[in-house]
């Protein structure tokens, strides 16, 4: 118990920054949800597989460059939200938006699967109508 109030003594800088950013982050994302629900297509989960990305071939540098950052990104992000589980932090929200930044086999699936649930689809048609936007198809 001594060494952890050391610890916190002679790392309060480090703690004071984490929590700012932890509130800044929680912030801006709860502010940018609106904005990027409204992005979606309308049409965008009505598809069995999505279509392939019509750039890929034309930029393929751009492309690779994007996917590399893209899944970096969604790896530090699955790892800081492992670790928001025991420390301040929106560890779970952390975690999810990890897995849709990330490339893997069955992703868009799991994606369909996750928004068009009753309650997810209900609260992201809300978020849509309040942007002035249609909400979501869906296949069924």
């Amino acid at each position: 118990m001594n060494d952890i109030i050391i610890w916190i003594s002679s790392h309060q800088n480090l703690l004071v920054w984490s929590g700012l950013a932890s509130i800044i982050i929680f912030i801006v994302s709860l502010l940018s949800l609106p904005w990027l629900v409204a992005k979606i297509p309308e049409d965008y989960f009505l598809p069995q597989r999505r279509a392939g990305t019509p750039w890929k071939d034309h930029f393929p540098g751009a492309w690779l460059l994007i996917f590399v950052v893209k899944n970096v990104v969604g790896y530090l992000l699955l790892f800081s939200g492992f670790l928001m589980l025991f420390l301040p932090g929106q560890g779970i929200l952390t975690m999810l938006t990890g897995l849709l930044l990330m490339d893997y086999p069955g992703k868009f699936q799991l994606e369909r699967k996750i928004a068009l649930s009753p309650a997810v689809l209900s609260k992201l048609n809300w978020l849509r109508r309040k942007a002035n936007q249609p909400p979501l198809k869906t296949d069924y």
